[in-house]
């Protein structure tokens, strides 16, 4: 169906220009607040993906040759712009994700971290040098670009996981093609233009947006090397195994179901504090998002305690008001998908101790809001702890001894992000080097690395070897090549032998 005139139409990015010509299927971008359509994004078919790829595939020699300094002038510039239109990229991702704008621009603070570590390319692209490993020979080793590459970006994070992928590709000396999350496009639009506004050669990055059928045909296009994924656990390993059949390298990171542990000699106020805001912060859907509590000891009911009580003072409502704690979620059938597995949870046992079904805002009645939703007596065999909800839910779980805690996380099959919340030293080194998990906090309840060490999980959270941005981005976006090379002034002859070290 073509999109209605008087909507805004969010367009593809290709080769330098913004255009939608050849479109013929559209998606709604809500408001979540409202529960409205507020624009509608152009879906790619093959033919405008190929255009993307071949778009990339042109530019990359002269990208990939250009000097060091260059590319770090393009990256400086872009750290310039993204800065001083933060506020912007705020509300954009706010109005059409439902994220609190306050919590929006502490997305695009995160953003610029990785920004600010790919614009030290000159430095992350150094080689090795060992002279005289043989007699008049010297080997070295280069990091070289591996092509075109390609981003499948997800809806919880429109602005920063995008960022995330092309800051080091494109520092690298990669060309790229992003497929952002149809839910909210927009910002991954003003991502490319303040590129090319800081001098990113046309085709460099590509933005094409679209659904399965966009991302099949960036799957299987012969002229993309690299595909780079953040989503689900299912679509992950899709992604994994159908872009690994083709040939490609493949960073796919999955789903997750983030524990934290809280011991009983924890200070349980810094622990409730740490649970709510991690829990329900960004209406849950993070996937660093602490979606079950496992409660040692006695520290179950005092914890729990605190918890209702600072659910109870949670404001809830539109993006915008800077005074709300909580938006809704991005799309009405999330919305229907949360309600029913608090549904599930209450069917299945669990001691429903807030329930967010009943939730209303006043003004924005149709908005996809969901309340803060808590439970406990929670096992680990019911739908409510199993699954990944994506949700303003917590679950909270019994174990007596910080052994069997470990023994419940490790037996989780996620391992993307987990806590520890302690005063013992001992505990926390146990836990840390127990737990099976690619991001461990202690005391710190969403563990997100650094722009200068790498974000990836372990298990069913991550397919592929390498993590995303910071040293492992560089790896990841490179290829090595070792050279060996001799320089000597008169022939040494034919030697038919194996090359020894003499």
């Amino acid at each position: 169906m073509k999109a209605p005139p008087q909507l805004r139409t969010v367009t593809h990015f290709i080769g330098g220009s913004f255009a939608a010509e050849g479109t013929e299927r559209f998606g709604d971008v809500f408001d979540p607040a409202l529960g409205e359509v507020q624009a509608r994004v152009a879906f790619a078919d093959e033919a405008a993906v190929d255009a993307a790829v071949r778009a990339a595939s042109d530019a990359f020699p002269k990208w990939s040759r250009m000097s060091l300094g260059k590319r770090a002038e393009v990256l400086f510039g872009f750290r310039e712009r993204l800065r001083a239109r933060a506020q912007e990229f705020a509300q954009i991702v706010s109005s059409e994700h439902g994220k609190i704008v306050t919590d929006a621009a502490g997305e695009v603070a995160r953003a610029l971290e990785v920004v600010d570590f790919a614009c030290n390319l000159p430095h992350l692209l150094k080689g090795e040098l060992s002279e005289s490993v043989s007699t008049n020979v010297d080997t070295y080793s280069l990091r070289q670009p591996v092509g075109v590459c390609a981003g499948i970006t997800p809806f919880n994070f429109p602005m920063m996981v995008p960022v995330w992928m092309l800051a080091p590709a494109l520092a690298a000396g990669n060309t790229f093609v992003l497929k952002p999350s149809e839910r909210d496009p927009s910002a991954s639009l003003l991502i490319a233009k303040l590129l090319q506004e800081s001098g990113l050669p046309d085709g460099v990055l590509n933005v094409v947006h679209g659904d399965k059928v966009a991302v099949d045909a960036l799957l299987g296009h012969p002229l993309v090397n690299a595909v780079s994924f953040v989503g689900s656990t299912p679509i992950a390993r899709y992604i994994y195994e159908t872009a690994a059949k083709n040939g490609k390298r493949v960073q796919a990171l999955g789903g997750a179901k983030n524990h934290l542990v809280v011991m009983p000699d924890a200070d349980l106020d810094a622990a409730a504090d740490a649970l709510v805001s991690s829990a329900y912060g960004s209406a849950g859907q993070r996937c660093m998002a602490i979606s079950a509590c496992v409660s040692v000891g006695s520290s179950a009911e005092p914890l729990l305690e605190r918890v209702v009580d600072r659910i109870a003072k949670l404001r809830v409502g539109p993006g915008h008001d800077k005074s709300n704690d909580m938006g809704p979620v991005v799309t009405p059938a999330a919305r229907e998908r949360i309600l029913r597995y608090i549904e599930s949870g209450v069917t299945e046992g669990a001691a429903l101790l807030a329930d967010g079904r009943t939730l209303r805002v006043a003004g924005y009645e149709n908005g996809f809001f969901v309340g803060p939703t808590l439970f406990d007596k929670t096992t680990q065999n019911m739908q409510i702890y199993r699954d990944e909800i994506f949700g303003p839910v917590l679950v909270n779980v019994r174990a007596r001894t910080l052994d069997e805690a470990l023994a419940i996380v490790n037996a989780n099959p996620y391992g993307n992000g987990t806590s520890i919340f302690t005063r013992s030293g001992a505990a926390a080194r146990t836990f840390e080097s127990e737990v099976q998990a690619g991001m461990v906090g202690i005391n710190v309840p969403i563990p997100v690395p650094v722009g200068y060490y790498s974000f990836g999980g372990w298990k069913a959270s991550l397919f592929g070897d390498l993590h995303v941005y910071g040293p492992d981005g560089f790896r990841f976006y490179t290829r090595g090549k070792v050279v060996t090379a001799r320089w000597h002034e008169s022939n040494a002859g034919m030697n038919l032998g194996f090359p020894t070290h003499s």
